[in-house]
């Protein structure tokens, strides 16, 4: 038996659902070293900022039991070099491309969706929400603010050609994640990405300062599954016609399935990438094979099985 493994994100089809989650592979040109980047969903690239910016000294990275603390500030050569080098090589390998944008204002939000849906190959644009809004007097990310993390998300929206899904990327510790989903579909996204990192420190105990740069850091790996498995069951509940890309601490094929149960149309490979190269074809199998072993013809079956009975027995 094989399994149709097609999931849609709104009007965007993929061959099947596993894909790389922002920050963790590049544009996927280090990835390909280890497996063909086509035989994936899709690669999820860094968040692109309009100029080239060098992000934070390092250290940039920390252990923490089951997961990894990083604080790269957006390091990246820029929307244009993005656009010019790297999308070009990821589409020439077959890859299919969600760009991740991450603007210092709204306004380049705009920019940023108005220059990369320009650009001929691009699948999807995922709005990165997890960036510090310069208006806030506080510095809090636009993520934190419903009404803030809508503007965005409507920028980003008109400037983006008819028929590029816009996706938004939502993170876990904000006072309410459904409030936030609700705002950015009422904006006009025509989907989430969940979750990005959580905010939080490592100290070093042989020095007693942080581990990182800047003190605070994003907290990524299996630490946060649990986390991020509950927000997507939330918010499918709340929103269940609104497609889902589900992260946090994906590690194999089950991760994807329980993911996909809780509400997600796909599922991004994150921080394991790292340690293991190979990762998202490995989980692509082992997806691949839980399906078939349950009798389902379609992987898309399972996406909300934990919300309804009698899926897959």
């Amino acid at each position: 038996m094989n399994a149709d493994l097609r999931v849609r994100l709104g009007g965007l089809e993929l061959p099947n659902p596993v894909v790389t989650a922002a920050g963790c592979a590049g544009a996927g040109r280090e990835l390909a070293r280890f497996f063909d980047i086509a035989s994936i969903g899709a690669v999820t690239t860094k968040s692109m900022m309009l100029e080239p910016h060098a992000g934070r000294p390092a250290p940039r990275m920390a252990e923490t039991p089951s997961g990894m603390l990083s604080t790269t500030g957006m390091q990246g050569p820029g929307v244009d070099v993005f656009l010019q080098r790297d999308l070009p090589w990821l589409l020439s390998r077959g890859g299919r491309a969600i760009v991740s944008v991450a603007g210092a204002g709204v306004g380049e939000f705009g920019e940023l969706a108005r220059r990369v849906s320009e650009a001929d190959g691009v699948s999807a644009i995922e709005v990165n929400l997890s960036c510090p809004d310069p208006a806030d007097p506080a510095g809090r990310h636009f993520a934190d603010d419903p009404a803030r993390a809508a503007a965005v998300v409507r920028t980003v929206r008109s400037h983006t050609r008819s028929g590029l899904p816009v996706l938004a990327k939502l993170a876990v510790d904000v006072p309410d994640v459904v409030e936030l989903a609700e705002a950015c579909v009422e904006a006009r996204a025509d989907g989430l990405s969940m979750v990005n990192t959580l905010r939080g420190m490592v100290v070093d105990t042989r020095t007693l300062r942080p581990a990182v740069a800047g003190g605070m850091g994003g907290l990524s790996g299996p630490a946060i599954r649990p986390l991020a498995v509950g927000c997507v069951y939330r918010v499918h509940e709340a929103l269940p016609e609104i497609p889902i890309i589900g992260m946090g601490g994906v590690r194999s094929g089950a991760d994807v399935l329980e993911f996909m149960s809780a509400g997600a149309s796909a599922v991004a490979v994150g921080t394991t990438n790292f340690s293991d190269p190979s990762a998202c074809a490995r989980v692509l199998r082992e997806f691949t094979d839980l399906v078939e072993a349950r009798g389902l013809s379609r992987a898309s079956d399972v996406v909300g099985a934990a919300h309804r009975t009698g899926v897959g027995g």
